[in-house]
């Protein structure tokens, strides 16, 4: 009697070949389609050498380990020019954008003229080209051909002090001294260029140098005593 609802039981040996993965399908391909490599095979063969993507294969291309070293940078255009600095001649080659100061400082070793704010803004490097002050950090060495250049080193006459010079240590007209050779150059050309009226004059055209330890009034003073005798 075959009782209803019941499972059939299949014999030990049919139950013991049973596997729980599908079958491999046997099924072909159609014909016409694509051959080539799986998503998964072609991000892992895809990479990036020297710049470019290459997939599957590489492609040549400059390698960063035998890159080339580069060419070695033009040296920046120069030019010769003659000036005389303090009564001596001197002809130099400079680089072209080379500033007074520079030349002064670097090539001729006068570092009285000091390199304050670099920008024209301080006075700091006053000097005087053919009698007038200019700031030497704004001013080309090369477009001073046949010019004379006067420093602070070059206004002592051998050990007696220029009459400013001594003004400035009789007024104590400086703390620090940094801006002390630019203010004295400044003022020479302010004596020489009859700005020296009354004191209010003086300061109006010694206006340019800055003094950060404050000596103005004392500088002033200086000025006076050079340019009038006091």
């Amino acid at each position: 009697m075959t009782v209803v609802g019941t499972a059939t039981r299949l014999p030990s040996t049919e139950r013991v070949g049973m596997s729980t993965e599908p079958p491999e399908s046997t099924v072909s391909p159609p014909e016409g389609s694509p051959s080539g490599p799986s998503r998964r095979t072609f991000v892992a063969t895809t990479t990036v050498v020297g710049g470019a993507v290459v997939a599957g294969s590489l492609v040549a291309g400059p390698s960063v380990f035998g890159a080339e070293p580069a060419d070695a940078a033009e040296a920046p255009p120069g030019s010769r020019v003659s000036l005389t600095v303090n009564g001596k001649r001197h002809t130099v080659t400079v680089d072209n954008r080379t500033s007074l100061l520079d030349l002064l400082r670097e090539h001729l070793g006068l570092p009285g003229s000091k390199k304050g704010c670099n920008a024209g803004a301080c006075g700091a490097c006053t000097v005087l080209v053919d009698g007038r002050r200019v700031n030497s950090c704004l001013t080309l060495a090369v477009r001073l051909e046949g010019a004379e250049v006067t420093t602070i080193e070059g206004l002592a006459k051998g050990e007696r002090l220029h009459p400013l010079q001594q003004a400035f240590i009789d007024q104590d007209a400086f703390q620090c001294g940094f801006c002390t050779s630019g203010q004295i150059m400044s003022g020479v050309g302010c004596i020489d260029e009859g700005h020296t009226g009354s004191p209010e004059e003086i300061r109006e055209f010694m206006s340019g140098n800055i003094c950060r330890c404050g000596c103005y009034v004392k500088i002033v003073r200086a000025v006076e005593q050079t340019a009038h005798g006091k």
